[in-house]
């Protein structure tokens, strides 16, 4: 493994995730890797794949220059990406969290879940 591509690639994906004021582990789930994956790869402890490599462009706004230490930071030539539109988020990241486990559960849970939530509101 090329040590230094992988700090580079890390490197700027951990300020392009900054820069969106995301988690690791809300990118590990757009990407759909691990969340330990994810830690590992932003502190140059991995290289990504390609197909991870392009998510990871897609997802962060960013061009593949600029993870592979190619260029400065700039906006994806795409246009509009879904990452744009996480750009802002509206949640804090212990919502985000939640809500990530929340998708985890079976239906009865969720009903159950929402109940008690109802009575925690009542107090």
């Amino acid at each position: 493994m090329d040590k230094k591509l992988a700090s580079t690639i890390g490197a700027a994906a951990r300020a392009a995730r900054m820069r969106l004021e995301l988690t690791q582990a809300d990118v590990a789930e757009r990407i759909d890797v691990a969340t330990e994956v994810y830690g590992r790869l932003e502190r140059g402890g991995m290289l990504p794949s390609v197909q991870t490599l392009l998510k990871l462009c897609h997802e962060l706004n960013v061009s593949s220059d600029e993870l592979l230490g190619l260029s400065q930071h700039a906006p994806s030539p795409r246009g509009g990406s879904s990452a744009e539109a996480h750009s802002a988020p509206s949640e804090r990241p212990e919502i985000r969290r939640l809500l990530r486990s929340l998708r985890q559960l079976d239906p009865s849970h969720i009903k159950l879940l929402g109940l008690v939530a109802k009575a925690l509101l009542r107090r």
